[in-house]
């Protein structure tokens, strides 16, 4: 059984099909890309799959079960995290509160022990801290645990975007650009990161993104979207040399 799948999957803006018949399956442990020209519908796509928009039509499915039409709260608890096109971190909390705002369904204390913070609420801060530096240290990122997010380089705080989702503990991890505003170093740096993550946490990733080297270098099966519907799937290989591929990015 597929850890997602989506089916007839469509959204309609007015008169104006955003999404229409979308189809994917996506297999447990699988590094899949979602690429396209600017306007394509991927983003709506990943904003139907985190339930930011409710679907007009058809259904998506995470490990078998429905998850279409459910509050974007509950689809995170059930396994499926993101990151954005736009960075949207807390900008003035330290770069280690950052990540422990995503420990909050993993680790919890009473009203009372946080009004007093007694014993059990410092115990309990003490553990977070600790799980949220392991995160920041898969990214080279503890050495700045304290300072504020926003003073972060930019491909710094893409990746501590990437270590916050991660802290939710999702089976599958939606990553919207990663590479958007990366030098060449970055991005290799960046492809490395995303591979170590997808076998030391043992997830699904589902990616959008432009850079057509990041995307054959790392993805195993791709979906191109134009147009808001499917143009053609495949192996890196098959859809980057296709002609109706490169027509819809290079025009005729």
């Amino acid at each position: 059984m597929a850890l997602l799948e989506c089916k007839s999957l469509g959204i309609q803006f007015g008169g104006l099909k955003a999404v229409d018949n979308f189809n994917v399956s996506i297999e447990e442990g699988s590094l899949y890309g979602l690429i396209g020209p600017n306007g394509a519908g991927k983003t709506t796509v990943f904003n139907l799959l985190t339930g930011v928009y409710k679907p007009t039509v058809g259904s998506i499915k995470l490990n078998g079960s429905t998850i279409s039409g459910l509050k974007p709260v509950q689809i995170s608890k059930l396994g499926i995290a993101r990151t954005f096109q736009n960075i949207r971190l807390f900008s003035n909390m330290t770069v280690l509160d950052n990540v422990k705002t995503a420990l909050h369904n993993e680790i919890r204390y009473s009203l009372l022990s946080d009004f007093l913070h007694d014993f059990n609420y410092s115990k309990k801060e003490a553990l977070m801290d600790e799980k949220a530096e392991d995160f920041l240290k898969v990214f080279e990122l503890d050495e700045f645990k304290n300072l504020k997010a926003g003073n972060l380089a930019y491909g710094q705080q893409r990746k501590l975007e990437i270590a916050r989702a991660l802290a939710t503990r999702p089976k599958l991890l939606l990553l919207d650009e990663p590479a958007a505003g990366m030098n060449p170093q970055e991005t290799a740096e960046l492809m490395d990161t995303i591979k170590l993550i997808r076998e030391k946490y043992k997830i699904t990733i589902l990616l959008i993104e432009h850079d057509m080297k990041l995307v054959s270098g790392i993805c195993e099966y791709l979906t191109v979207l134009n147009f808001g519907t499917e143009l053609v799937s495949g192996t890196p290989g098959e859809v980057l040399n296709d002609h109706r591929v490169i027509t819809a990015y290079l025009g005729e």
